[in-house]
């Protein structure tokens, strides 16, 4: 048995059996990912997809997936490579592409506007290792690093990453600690500490999705606010007023089928209210 420590379950991990997150394993006491080089998911999209819209904006980026994902968001977008039942059957039937080749790929997308690579679609952080490799081999070629993420990984784990990641899209999924413990199964606190951290070493945008009866009222969008203007970087100057917030309208999907979309109204006005703390605030799904 081994304790893997990418994120805040710590996983006891039995030699051959997986963790929560279905994507890392054990074997002779070692924890490993067996989603490394794993992809499901490869396109390229353009950056404000990510959401990202002061990185680059107008280019575009290798979007590119694995599996598994270490939450349970009942209204998963990417729940067949995330955490459905079918994330076992990638186990066999993602394709191989190693961090040379993913790399040559997005080089050699350089002429249709790429900048680089962007992990996402499934949950990146669990199978760091790739990201590290592949990173590095980017920044090699002159090409830039984004990570997708829900924010839910170690300092150990972040640290092996952050020199070679230059942009991030962050979930900041709502400000209470019910929703993200009961209704996600994540961990608030090791959010709020990766975008701290974050925002000391790269640039960041972060995300909020507006679910209806869960995070969608004044006040917490006004604590998630209020918080993200009071972020400062390395040198101690705050910062926060700047760090752009995409406010996006919840669809009926998956296992959250039980409300209906999220009011337009409700998201524009839930705009205004951030703007009265923050300069770059932008709205999605609408």
């Amino acid at each position: 048995m081994a304790v893997c420590n990418v994120c805040f379950r710590h996983c006891s991990i039995n030699d051959g059996e997986l963790g929560f997150c279905r994507a890392r394993s054990s074997k002779d006491g070692h924890v490993y990912p067996i989603n490394y080089s794993r992809i499901t998911s490869l396109a390229l999209d353009p950056i404000e997809k990510k959401p990202l819209n002061r990185f680059y904006p107008g280019s575009k980026i290798l979007s590119v997936g694995s599996f598994g994902c270490n939450l349970r968001c009942p209204f998963c977008q990417n729940s067949e490579i995330s955490w459905d039942d079918q994330v076992d059957r990638w186990q066999k039937q993602a394709e191989s592409l190693s961090p040379k080749e993913l790399a040559d790929i997005a080089k050699e997308c350089v002429n249709r506007g790429n900048i680089g690579v962007a992990f996402t679609y499934n949950e990146p952080l669990i199978g760091y290792e790739y990201v590290r490799d592949t990173a590095k081999l980017i920044h090699d070629m002159g090409m830039k690093n984004v990570l997708v993420t829900n924010g839910t990984a170690t300092k150990e784990v972040y640290d092996k990453l952050a020199d070679h990641i230059d942009a991030m899209n962050i979930d900041l999924k709502g400000f209470n600690e019910h929703y993200y413990r009961d209704v996600l199964k994540g961990d608030l606190d090791m959010v709020l500490e990766m975008i701290e951290s974050s925002v000391k070493r790269c640039h960041v945008e972060l995300t909020t999705l507006i679910i209806p009866g869960e995070n969608d009222s004044e006040e917490e969008m006004r604590q998630i606010s209020t918080w993200i203007s009071e972020l400062k970087d390395a040198n101690g100057n705050t910062i926060g007023q700047n760090i752009p917030l995409h406010i996006s309208r919840f669809f009926p999907c998956f296992h959250m089928t039980d409300r209906d979309a999220t009011d337009v109204s409700k998201v524009y006005r839930l705009a205004d209210v951030a703007r009265e703390k923050l300069k770059y605030v932008y709205t999605g799904n609408c």
